[in-house]
């Protein structure tokens, strides 16, 4: 497994990363546009065929007693759609808390100037990617 594309699903904009497995490390892309958590396809496909992933990771929003959210359903669908367009293998990940990380992250980087909805997205998704890379060492 090379690349790993991570996504932190929204209803309004879906952070994009990616990942290198060899050196386990994400980077932030993109946030895509969404209108109710449908994004633009072709965008993402652009993203695919640049990166060329092996495995795709959806951010799962969870509660933190890991109790599903109204959302939680919306990101599964999400992910069954990216697996039906794309025929490349997917996986959920536990996404609680990284879009506060996200935040404190830009902050602590370039305080509220740098404190940007669309950084938060992507900085998000590079953090479940991280996260996920963090479970498989285990």
């Amino acid at each position: 497994m090379n690349q790993v594309l991570a996504f932190d699903f929204g209803l309004a904009r879906i952070g994009v990363a990616v990942g290198q497995s060899i050196t386990q490390t994400a980077t932030p892309l993109s946030t895509l546009n969404a209108k109710d958590g449908i994004p633009d396809w072709s965008q993402i496909e652009m993203l695919i065929k640049e990166w060329q992933p092996s495995l795709l990771l959806i951010g799962e929003p969870l509660n933190m007693d890991s109790s599903e959210q109204s959302i939680t359903l919306t990101a599964r669908k999400f992910a069954n759609r990216l697996h039906g367009r794309f025929g490349l293998p997917f996986q959920m990940v536990d996404e609680r808390l990284t879009s506060v990380s996200a935040r404190e992250e830009i902050f602590e980087y370039g305080g509220y100037k740098k404190l940007k909805k669309t950084q938060i997205d992507s900085v998000a998704a590079a953090l479940i990617l991280e996260a996920w890379y963090h479970t498989q060492e285990n």
